[in-house]
């Protein structure tokens, strides 16, 4: 199988993930079943046909709207199925030499994406989420890569210690969840977990800075963001990037 033929499959399969993650997203909260038939429309209450379920298709068909009852159906959903097939493409075209890293990395993105989603729109990062996921990397990792998995160990319990330490010393800047999602992340990523820290740290002082510069310091401080979408988003950048930045970082420190 040829990697383009290898990446498009990848994608494909993003986009029925993607829609799959957007029900994880959306139930888990109001701890509903995820395994319950398809949804109703938020304003009429009707089934969504089968039909109408069709990643990105259905929505762009239907103009984003309800077929029912006409009402708006949110862009957020087929935005979240082009950006999770997005990362499961651009996962599979960089890692696919490294069965252990593509698997792991193609885990983590699913789980990412409605602990981002959850904690942009509820401030949590549930626990029925972050649990099994951990157990994953732990059984994933073993099996796929038990050289490695010490490793990532380590840096899931350094990177979960550290941010626990935080925590404890400035509750009120981060959350007990953001100190399990970075312990997480560092059961998937190993060493490149600091990557992911760093990205998501700049992240933040970035929109931070930008909040501030539209709406005033003194308002712009008063504005709660969750970080948990920036570490999602800096564990991306890690799985992507990570693995090159900290080896250019050891041989220069070497050399």
């Amino acid at each position: 199988m040829t990697p383009a033929l290898v990446v498009t499959f990848a994608a494909a399969g993003g986009l029925v993930a993607g829609s799959l993650l957007n029900v994880v997203a959306d139930r888990l909260p109001r701890r509903e079943s995820l395994l319950a038939s398809l949804p109703r429309c938020l304003s009429c209450g009707r089934r969504v046909r089968l039909r109408d379920s069709v990643p990105v298709l259905s929505w762009l068909l239907l103009r984003g709207r309800s077929r029912d009852c006409g009402a708006p159906i949110a862009a957020r959903q087929a935005i979240v199925e082009v950006l999770t097939a997005a990362l499961f493409a651009a996962v599979v075209l960089v890692l696919h030499g490294d069965v252990a890293a593509t698997v792991l990395g193609l885990i983590l993105v699913a789980f990412l994406i409605p602990l981002a989603l959850i904690d942009l729109d509820h401030r949590i990062l549930p626990n029925r989420l972050t649990a099994p996921a951990a157990v994953l990397a732990v059984m994933a990792g073993t099996v796929l890569d038990p050289g490695g998995q010490v490793e990532r160990l380590i840096a899931g319990a350094a990177a979960g210690g550290t941010f626990l330490a935080i925590a404890l010393a400035y509750p009120a800047g981060i959350g007990l969840g953001d100190v399990k999602l970075v312990g997480l992340l560092g059961l998937f990523l190993g060493r490149e977990v600091a990557v992911a820290v760093l990205a998501a740290l700049l992240l933040g002082i970035g929109v931070g800075a930008a909040i501030m510069a539209r709406q005033g310091i003194a308002e712009g401080r008063k504005t709660a963001i969750p970080f948990g979408p920036f570490l999602a988003a800096g564990a991306v950048v890690a799985l992507l990037v990570g693995p090159g930045l900290v080896q250019g970082y050891l041989d220069g420190f070497r050399g």
